[in-house]
């Protein structure tokens, strides 16, 4: 296409082998992403709502994508990045797509810095449900788990060493960038982690098809001070260890000749049986009269 006239400051690419672009690369190549995106610390948001959600949140922009027909309607998200000295670069479709491996279609690709994460203590401190998941490895799951906790009154998510990342594009783009909104770290090792969960106070429930398993309902009609509710892989679900070490199970009864639910959708209903009620007038915690295990 012919290059169009671009506001001061903005830069056209026309070649999809420019170094300039090379934190797009790929983007298809899940593989390849694992390996970039942590080794050159950064990693990749798509459209102006979740790019805006994370410089909002106090993250880094390092660079900005876009194709010519958005350069006009994102002018204030142009416009801050420019402000902030951050390269602004605009390309022909045709070439964008051969750079990320698909058609941009959402206005913009924000390569941003990856942030430092927080300690399991900073994550927990001040938290009364907590959501570890424990080994999911489709990013999309990640990303609607993360929405739900959002919407849902979950304080903050710990993630186990074999977790998908949550800063992954696409589990970015389901969470709506709700994964700058809620406090998460990784937490190691696991299931040993268990152990600082109950150092700091919280009552581990397994979220597991078990019959024996206490019924969702029970747990939230007296539920503890702070929970954390492990989810499970897909497929799989938890560990059998991780069942077996955690201070209780809890299964969602069901209906209609259906054992389970996808992990996003249980995590949906689990979080809204479980929200926390509001705080006494004081501003304090209610006292603990909750599930005993």
């Amino acid at each position: 296409m012919t290059r169009p006239d671009l506001p001061a400051g903005v830069t056209w690419v026309d070649s999809a082998d420019d170094e300039r672009v090379r934190d797009y690369v790929g983007l298809t190549d899940v593989a390849l992403r694992r390996v970039l995106e942590p080794a050159r610390g950064l990693y990749l948001a798509e459209s102006a709502k979740v790019i805006t959600r994370a410089l909002d949140a106090g993250h880094q922009l390092r660079s900005l994508l876009l194709t010519p027909r958005w350069v006009t309607d994102l002018a204030d998200l142009v416009q801050r990045a420019l402000s902030e000295g951050v390269p602004v670069y605009v390309m022909d479709p045709a070439v964008t797509q051969e750079v990320t491996g698909f058609r941009v279609h959402r206005g913009a690709m924000a390569a941003m810095q990856r942030p430092v994460l927080p300690t399991v203590a900073a994550v927990l401190a001040g938290a009364r449900r907590v959501a570890v998941l424990e080994d999911i490895v489709d990013h999309t799951n990640v990303g609607a788990v993360f929405r739900s906790a959002a919407a849902l009154g979950v304080d903050a998510v710990l993630v186990t060493p074999h977790c998908a990342d949550p800063l992954y594009r696409r589990s970015v783009r389901v969470s709506m960038g709700t994964v700058f909104q809620v406090p998460w770290t990784r937490i190691e090792p696991w299931p040993a982690g268990m152990d600082t969960l109950r150092e700091a106070g919280f009552t581990v429930a397994a979220l597991a098809l078990r019959e024996d398993g206490v019924e969702l309902g029970a747990l939230a009609a007296a539920p503890p001070q702070r929970l954390a509710l492990v989810l499970g892989t897909e497929g799989d679900g938890l560990g059998a260890r991780t069942i077996a070490e955690a201070d209780l199970a809890v299964r969602i009864p069901m209906t209609g000749g259906v054992d389970s639910l996808n992990v996003a959708a249980a995590s949906a209903v689990a979080f809204w049986a479980l929200q926390c009620q509001l705080t006494t007038e004081t501003g304090e915690l209610p006292h603990d009269g909750g599930f005993q295990v």
